[in-house]
């Protein structure tokens, strides 16, 4: 009869569960979970045999009438049992009169809880409650438990992951950043070789100038004294060509000093976006940084691109320049991707139309533009009498086609730190070179999740916030 009445109560089920595949965002499912259920009205005696026979067992969850009711643990059931005479009153008992006494707070989770916030939901538990097992809902009406150890097991794990995810993050960062010093180094000491003899150029271009103005009116003097000159020096005349000789001359030379500036800018300018300034910030001009990214993005630009600058009165800025050159360049080669394949397409149908080959459409769509504007805002405080704190904003935004809900998660997914230690991207380090390294804010808006914050003729803008002190 004894082993008649032990197995009048379904036995507990154990779920292994994919604990051995564990990630940051792993959730309760995911753990071993035992399943045992039983109606209040049983005799204690038959779960203790059961405690008896399942020794990792963490407790029992009481149901009355199939509804759940609550959960009595291992320990405490055996902490009222050890109490003097609890035997005789408990054992032959109905397990709620035994619940009645033993009824503590429960924590009970959903199974899609991520065991990280289980677990620091179960530490801010009082003291005599740290050990009790976790109530993990499957669904309406299947319960399960939790062992509170394998919960600390997989949360350090999990701590593991992350202190190695951010550990490979941090030795990326310097791996990327030794890179881009030396690559830094490199194309300085190219933009130095280029300005040297750019600076020998342009030096003796006044010269240069001077002298061959000097000897053309050395010639028109001879012309005008020898009006007949000999037939061979007609000759030679003819065979140089010396009147188209006159008139080109100072073209040429002007083409030359254009050239040179030109070839100056940009020499400056790689020498100012590979400028190394990694230890300490330095005030720099930001309208100058961001002039200089549109030189060196020039080529991609074309002339189908459209470039308008709004700049505001900004004073010098606090900043690592490098670092903000290298933001303003991903996110205007953003802006030049999303409207290229527009701009050339606007191109061919002009060309097409001007060959007659396409009749005009009645609304020609407007031409491919790329605006920044900048100026100077103010926030309110937080803290009451505190004084209003105020920031540099820059808006870089594009008239092109708009970011699909798709594409926009996934580029808000890669600014937290788990996607960017498995994928840099380029708008993931932006945004961590503007939020982490400089402690300003970062916003992403487009037409089709933002439509009431931009104008209908801006398709996606970028919105950076840095702080003035």
């Amino acid at each position: 009869m004894a082993k008649k009445s032990e197995f009048q109560l379904s036995p507990p089920i154990f779920f292994e569960g994919s604990n051995r595949d564990l990630r940051i965002e792993s959730t309760l499912g995911e753990l071993p979970l035992f399943q045992f259920q039983v109606e209040i009205s049983k005799p204690c005696d038959r779960i203790v045999r059961i405690f008896e026979k399942y020794p990792l067992l963490p407790g029992v969850i009481l149901l009355e009438n199939g509804e759940f009711m609550g959960m009595v643990s291992r320990q405490r059931l055996l902490e009222y049992l050890i109490r003097p005479r609890a035997m005789e009153l408990f054992l032959n008992a109905p397990i709620q009169m035994l619940y009645s006494y033993a009824r503590t707070e429960i924590l009970l989770l959903p199974d899609h809880t991520p065991i990280v916030q289980a677990a620091r939901q179960a530490l801010r538990r009082s003291p005599e409650l740290l050990g009790e097992p976790i109530v993990v809902q499957k669904s309406p009406d299947d319960y399960q438990l939790l062992n509170i150890h394998e919960l600390n097991i997989a949360y350090w794990q999990i701590r593991g992951i992350e202190t190695q995810l951010r550990f490979e993050q941090i030795q990326s960062q310097m791996i990327q950043h030794e890179k881009m010093a030396s690559l830094g180094r490199l194309v300085d000491g190219v933009a130095h070789e280029i300005l040297d003899p750019v600076g020998f150029i342009w030096g003796n271009l006044t010269y240069v100038s001077d002298y061959a103005s000097a000897l053309m009116e050395l010639v028109d003097a001879y012309e005008k004294l020898v009006p007949n000159p000999p037939e061979h020096i007609e000759e030679i005349q003819q065979e140089i060509e010396l009147d188209f000789v006159k008139q080109d001359l100072p073209q040429t030379l002007d083409s030359i000093k254009n050239g040179s500036e030109r070839l100056k800018k940009l020499a400056t300018s790689l020498q100012n976006f590979c400028h190394i300034d990694d230890v300490y910030p330095k005030p720099a001009d930001l309208h100058a940084c961001i002039d200089s990214v549109l030189l060196l993005l020039k080529s991609r630009l074309g002339s189908e691109i459209e470039v308008v600058t709004h700049y505001g009165n900004l004073p010098p800025i606090l900043c690592y320049a490098s670092q903000l050159n290298q933001v303003f360049m991903n996110i205007l080669s953003q802006c030049i991707d999303g409207l290229i394949d527009r701009a050339v397409n606007q191109k061919l149908a002009g060309e097409f139309r001007d060959a007659g080959l396409r009749p005009a459409p009645p609304n020609l769509p407007p031409k491919s533009r790329i605006e920044i504007a900048t100026q100077l805002v103010s926030k309110s405080a937080i803290a009451p009498g505190a004084p209003d704190s105020r920031w540099v904003s820059i808006k870089i935004a594009h008239n092109g086609t708009a970011l699909s809900p798709q594409k926009y998660e996934e580029i808000l997914t890669s600014f937290s730190t788990e996607r960017r230690g498995e994928k840099e991207t380029s708008l993931g380090v932006s945004y961590w070179i503007v939020t982490a390294r400089h402690g300003g804010e970062f916003y992403l808006r487009s037409q089709t999740t933002h439509p009431e914050e931009l104008p209908p003729d801006i398709g996606t803008e970028f919105e950076m916030l840095l702080p003035l002190t």
